[in-house]
């Protein structure tokens, strides 16, 4: 007897229409099935044989991840057949942070009313993340949410699991000053921050079609670009060089990300010239009115994934035999490590004050700041909550710092409470 139910209808679900989802998208899943697959979609759980040749001590490495509100742009524009690539991104780049190869992976989505070619469309867009990743599409859920979602609103989650060799897992207390930081392009924003950019840009249908020439397309184009995966390219470049520590640069910017992948008592200088930012991240600075602070603090401004690797490794990084070069600007190496000793020696010398310990050193009370001609990011490997560690460079009211740093456009009126900030060189007193 076929499945069908008239009741279940009638409140909403219809169990066909998910049926018919599931016919359309088996050829996109097909595209992604590896050697490890043992099974289709469709059963109660996803089958995968590992090969673990060559292993002595396999570990299991996972991630789970959505896309958050960019999925309002898919909506308005109407377009659903590229978000699934950000699902996949945004859960397998974090796994190769560790040095693991994602195996498989599975998704989520929930939506208002199934519209089977709707739903198709999203899951074509996994399964063309997932060929990017050398993944499997394993399986996954359509959960339709009559009365808790309009009808035409969907939402959409991803897990993903790896493998790496215990001995190979990259491992950030190896990280020492003097190392260099190589900068991996984004392809744009990427999937963090967007509800910022809605508000900046006050996105509707109508304005998401509007041509820039500086970005050389429209404003929806521009910034539903999918987000960049990383894997083989980064993959390929662990495979020939000793790669230290990687960075996602993923919610909350470079302040946040890359000292994750520190050790304490490094710093990470980030040559802010070493680079062109992007002209979305230039024009959505200035339509909102964002300070740099918030921008770095927010966004990727370009680089989607930092590489920390000893500087006799960086010109084998961005050789033309790595797959790397293909998606690095020409100036690849954006930053260096030092110790955070010598930033505060530095600061000694120039008569600034320098704060290790800044939550406690304020009493937790948020110090507002200014910025000075600033060029350069200092990124302290502390932790970033409680009273230490935090690891905030701030001067004396009167002492800008801006003369420790060579070059830099200045800005003016940018405020943060340096309870957040961790290290930031050019930061002066309020």
């Amino acid at each position: 007897m076929k499945s069908f139910s008239e009741s279940y209808k009638a409140a909403g679900v219809d169990v066909t229409a998910g049926y018919e989802s599931v016919r359309l998208m088996k050829e996109h899943v097909a595209r992604t099935n590896t050697p490890g697959c043992i099974s289709g979609i469709g059963g109660f759980g996803g089958l995968f044989m590992p090969d673990l040749t060559g292993m002595k001590e396999p570990v299991l490495v996972s991630g789970t991840d959505g896309v958050g509100t960019k999925l309002k742009l898919a909506m308005l524009m109407n377009k659903h057949d590229t978000i699934g690539i950000d699902a996949v991104a945004m859960c397998v780049n974090d796994i190769i942070c560790c040095g693991a190869k994602p195996l498989f992976f599975l998704d989520y989505i929930a939506i208002g009313k199934v519209v089977p070619e709707k739903v198709a469309a999203i899951v074509k867009g996994v399964a063309d993340g997932c060929v990017m990743a050398g993944c499997a599409l394993i399986g996954g859920e359509t959960a339709e949410h009559p009365g808790m979602m309009a009808e035409d609103e969907y939402d959409i989650a991803g897990y993903s699991t790896g493998i790496v060799d215990k001995s190979k897992i990259l491992d950030p207390s190896t990280v020492k000053p003097g190392d260099a930081i190589v900068g991996i392009a984004s392809s744009g924003v990427h999937s963090n921050g967007f509800s910022l950019v809605r508000k900046v840009f006050n996105v509707n249908e109508k304005n998401l079609k509007t041509f820039y020439p500086e970005l050389g397309t429209s404003l929806g184009e521009a910034l539903l670009a999918p987000t960049r995966i990383y894997v083989k390219p980064v993959l390929d470049v662990i495979s020939k060089i000793s790669v230290k520590s990687i960075s996602h640069i993923t919610g909350g910017g470079f302040y946040e990300n890359i000292p994750r992948a520190l050790p304490d008592g490094v710093a990470a200088k980030i040559s802010k010239n070493s680079y062109e930012v992007p002209a979305i991240f230039k024009l959505l600075q200035q339509t909102g009115n964002i300070s740099e602070h918030d921008m770095y603090n927010t966004f990727n401004m370009g680089i989607g994934m930092v590489v920390a690797v000893d500087p006799a490794d960086v010109e084998k990084a961005i050789r033309e035999d790595t797959a790397l070069v293909t998606i690095m600007y020409a100036n690849n190496e954006i930053g260096t490590l030092q110790p955070i000793d010598e930033i505060a020696k530095i600061c000694k010398e120039k008569k600034v004050t320098f704060h290790t310990d800044a939550v406690q050193a304020v009493g937790h009370v948020p110090v507002n700041v200014h910025a000075q001609n600033i060029d350069m990011l200092s990124l302290s490997g502390h932790k970033f909550h409680g009273p230490k560690g935090i690891g905030v460079l701030y001067v004396r009211k009167g002492v800008p710092l801006f003369n420790l740093i060579e070059g830099g456009a200045q800005e003016r009126g940018r405020r943060a409470g340096t309870e957040n900030i961790p290290a930031i060189v050019g930061m002066a007193a309020a």
